[in-house]
């Protein structure tokens, strides 16, 4: 059975979204954080046309603010 164009799409889209957030959770290890949720939300990523969103999912008090200091560095030069 041959692959349609929209389901080709759709699988590229999807990979897209892997491969954005594997860039993310390897980053933020590098900066010593893990976001244990971070995940394809598989709702979005549902159906004949997906759009995949990145769930940053939840983090505990101690994680945010380890972020936000990450954040709050980089911006400075």
């Amino acid at each position: 059975m041959a692959m349609t164009d929209g389901r080709r799409m759709a699988l590229e889209r999807l990979r897209e979204a892997e491969g954005a957030a594997n860039e993310l959770r390897e980053e933020l290890r590098l900066v010593g954080l893990v976001l244990p949720s971070l995940r394809i939300d598989p709702v979005s990523a549902a159906g004949t046309e997906p759009s995949p969103l990145i769930d940053l999912g939840r983090c505990n008090v101690e994680t945010a603010r380890q972020l936000a200091v990450v954040l709050r560095h980089r911006m400075r030069p």
